[in-house]
C-alpha cells in the first residue's frame, strides 16, 4: 500500500465519522432521541428523578433516586446493586431563596449548617 491509499483510507473514515456525527445531532435537535429514552406519564411529568449521586470509591457510588413522592437509596457497584433504603418520605420543594443556609446578624451561618462549620473550625489539623 503506497501513501495515497492510506491518505484516502483516513479521510474516508473521517467522512464517515462525521456524517454519524451529523446524523445524531439531527436526532438530538428533532426531540426523538429523548422520546426514545424515556417518556412521561399520562399527565406529562416525569416521575423518576435522580436527586444526588456520591461516589464511595473507585467502583462503587450511592445514588438517590425520586419516585413520585419517594426516595430510595441505592448502592451501585461493579460486582451488583443493593437497595439500601427504600420509600423514604421525599422532602417537600422549597424555593431557592429558602433553601440557602440563612445568615444571622453576626455573620455565622445558622441550623445544622451553621454547626457542622463550628465542629469543622474546631477540629485540629
Amino acid at each position: 500500500m503506497d501513501l495515497g491509499e492510506y491518505f484516502r483510507f483516513f479521510l474516508t473514515l473521517g467522512f464517515v465519522l462525521l456524517l454519524i456525527g451529523g446524523l445524531a445531532a439531527l436526532v438530538r435537535r428533532s426531540g426523538f432521541g429523548d422520546r426514545l429514552a424515556a417518556t412521561p406519564g399520562a399527565s406529562g411529568e416525569r416521575r423518576l428523578a435522580l436527586i444526588e449521586v456520591r461516589p464511595i470509591d473507585a467502583k462503587r457510588k450511592l445514588v438517590l433516586l425520586r419516585r413520585d413522592d419517594r426516595e430510595h437509596l441505592v448502592l451501585l457497584g461493579a460486582t451488583g446493586d443493593l437497595l439500601i433504603e427504600s420509600g423514604i418520605e421525599a422532602p417537600p420543594s422549597r424555593p431557592a431563596e429558602a433553601a440557602a443556609p440563612a445568615a444571622d446578624s453576626s455573620g455565622t451561618t445558622s441550623g445544622t449548617m451553621g454547626r457542622l462549620i463550628g465542629k469543622l473550625r474546631r477540629q485540629p489539623s
